[in-house]
């Protein structure tokens, strides 16, 4: 029977692999910082392996328990990847997933270059982390910021993640030649100043250069500054050749500095 048992928990989709072990480690640190419960979630091919699967994962949520005070909840479903995640998310109103990934060279399905097929859609964002935690705490956060109008619906998950760390946010974009599109983007970088400054939030803003676009040169200056967390939104309405080809947020979630990467899916 699957055990959801904490109102607005955070997720951790589960595949016994050693990237999903590093989830779990993050995933505890937002625990802890955020007073959240912890979700363990496999899916299988087979209904006849689920009962099986509920006990092993029963056994890795005693031993969380041992070791850092809390108890994760277990479900396991039988189904396709990119749906059943999405439903489990749903169904406990997780407000937070955590999920591992081997990065773009990757092909295993959750935990490969498929990881935005399962990110995009979901009412909760999501963490992807590709190490374990460097530290229990997030000092440093980057924020890219462009032209498009849904940018600012990841302020809000600006002020979660402040509540929870005492960071510094860094609102970081490229200087675009169209005046159209240099227009529209500082009205976002306006509105997040505002934002942040309403709030009492932290925060410095950042011109980058502009010669290799957005998505390389934030992972070049979140390296550089030694951030611990990269917030993007997802493209709306992604193609299904974005999964193949690898879109720019997917290029920033495969980072080679394994900078853990919250994605943000627009809303209507």
């Amino acid at each position: 029977m699957d055990e959801i048992i904490d109102n607005k928990p955070i997720v951790v989709p589960w595949d016994y692999s050693q990237k999903a072990e590093c989830a779990l480690l993050h995933a505890i640190d937002f625990a802890l910082a955020l007073d959240r419960g912890i979700i363990l979630v496999h899916i299988t091919k087979d209904e006849a392996d689920n009962a099986l699967n509920v006990e092993r994962l029963n056994l890795i949520a005693e031993d969380v328990m041992r070791k850092y005070g809390i108890r994760p909840g277990v479900v396991v479903r039988t189904g396709n990847i990119f749906t059943e995640i999405k439903h489990v998310i749903e169904e406990c109103d997780a407000k937070l997933a955590v999920m591992g990934t081997h990065g773009l060279k990757g092909l295993q399905k959750f935990t490969g270059s498929w990881a935005l097929k399962v990110i995009t859609g979901s009412k909760a964002p999501f963490v992807v982390v590709q190490d374990k935690p460097l530290n229990s705490d997030i000092h440093k956060v980057v924020l890219p910021l462009d032209f498009k109008l849904e940018e600012r619906q990841k302020l809000v998950w600006v002020q979660f993640v402040a509540k929870a760390y005492k960071c510094k946010f860094y609102l970081c974009y490229i200087e675009n030649s169209d005046a159209q599109i240099r227009k529209r983007t500082q009205a976002n970088i306006s509105a997040a100043i505002k934002y942040l400054e309403t709030n009492q939030i932290n925060y410095e803003l950042q011109r980058l250069a502009g010669k290799e676009g957005l998505a390389s040169e934030t992972i070049n200056f979140a390296q550089s500054i030694g951030s611990g967390l990269i917030i993007i939104m997802t493209t709306k309405n992604i193609r299904f050749q974005d999964y193949v080809l690898g879109a720019a947020e997917q290029q920033i979630i495969a980072n080679e500095a394994k900078i853990p990467v919250m994605c943000v899916n627009p809303m209507e």
